[in-house]
């Protein structure tokens, strides 16, 4: 006697092809299972099969030997129409299998108990099911070992089908951000050429920064499994070989990191000054097509604090004590000194300019 199609056939097949199990090679996470059904039923034969249009299709099995059968000789595609757990004791005294040709020939299967693999909302998609070439009958330990390996079989395809979702969600938000950041930065570009004040001109200046540090921290960020801290040894050294692609001629960058964890805000703000400080360095520090080299240098200090080194060989500040206070890159270290909680140091050494900046990482 061939099943009936379940009455949410439709519903139910969508859910089981959005799991994407349908086809897949063999695994360990599942073989054990099947295993372990076997072993604690004391039965020939365990598998993990899943209900399709036209077919029973195997994700694992022991003591069967073939990855699917066809439904007209399919036990598990009357028991998805049934509660969560049916054993039948001898299935030549079923009416349903009676006729069935796995169950009358010798040996014909003659027990079966299978736990349901249900979706979150109830839809069956196949069994967990032992079976075995005689009558018997599971003990309670063996049925309740048989439901909690089977939502051990729906909580694995469960996680792995939303680490999909998760990673479709992820591109797809990645893709927006990355152009929203591009458009932002463009906006600001054009509208700093349009404004005659020179204050207008240094916020938007300053917000552009900003921006470029926010997109070299998204990349970082999209590129790495763990999404709370950030390497920012490793965030550093993107955005110099960003910068050192930009460098003027006869100027070179040299970035030279350990691996520090910290947070994201704690990148960006690092990300904001570097781009500042060596953009600074370019436009300023070496006049008349000059050559030289800025250095930046991140390294372990006292006291569990970090120590972000910036220098250039170039023609240093005229006047150290009127910059203290004033122009655009001040502003920024101030911003960037509040939201890191530290101090700058920064002065003409004998090469140039030096500035330090000395904070306690925060990795989430």
């Amino acid at each position: 006697m061939e099943a009936a199609p379940h009455p949410l056939q439709h519903a139910r097949l969508t859910a089981l092809h959005s799991f994407e199990v349908l086809d897949t090679d063999p695994e360990r996470d599942f073989d054990e299972i099947v295993k372990l059904a076997a072993a604690t039923c004391g039965t020939a034969i365990s598998v993990v099969n899943f209900i399709d249009a036209e077919r029973q299709w195997f994700k694992a099995e022991t003591g069967l030997g073939v990855r699917e059968t066809p439904l007209a000789t399919s036990l598990c595609a009357h028991v998805i129409l049934e509660e969560e757990f049916v054993e039948i004791r001898d299935t030549l005294e079923d009416p349903r299998m009676q006729d069935n040709p796995l169950c009358c020939r010798e040996p014909g299967l003659r027990f079966y108990a299978g736990a349901l693999l249900k979706t979150e909302e109830g839809l069956p998609l196949g069994t967990l099911c032992v079976l075995d070439y005689e009558p018997r009958e599971l003990t309670s330990l063996q049925r309740d070992t048989l439901r909690v390996l089977s939502r051990q079989v729906m909580a694995i395809l469960e996680a792995r089908r939303a680490l999909r979702t998760a990673d479709v969600l992820r591109r797809e938000v990645d893709h927006r951000v990355k152009n929203s950041l591009q458009s932002l930065s463009s906006f600001t570009r054009l509208q700093r050429r349009a404004f005659a004040s020179e204050d207008a001109k240094l916020a938007l200046s300053m917000v552009g920064t900003r921006i470029d540090a926010l997109t070299h921290l998204h990349a970082q960020l999209y590129q790495t499994n763990e999404q709370q801290s950030v390497d920012l040894g490793g965030f550093i050294e993107k955005i110099g070989g960003h910068l050192a692609s930009v460098a003027p001629q006869g100027v070179a960058l040299e970035v030279e990191t350990v691996p520090v964890a910290v947070s994201p805000q704690q990148a960006a703000a690092v990300g904001t000054y570097l781009n500042e400080f060596i953009a600074n360095s370019y436009k300023h520090g070496f006049p008349d097509g000059e050559a030289g080299v800025v250095r930046v240098r991140l390294n372990a200090a006292e006291g569990d604090l970090v120590e972000l080194v910036c220098t250039d060989t170039g023609v240093g500040f005229p006047d150290v004590a009127s910059t203290s206070h004033t122009g655009l890159g001040m502003k920024i270290a101030e911003v960037v000194c509040m939201e890191l909680e530290s101090e700058l140091d920064l002065r003409n050494s004998e090469d140039g300019v030096l500035a330090i900046l000395r904070f306690a990482p925060q990795p989430l």
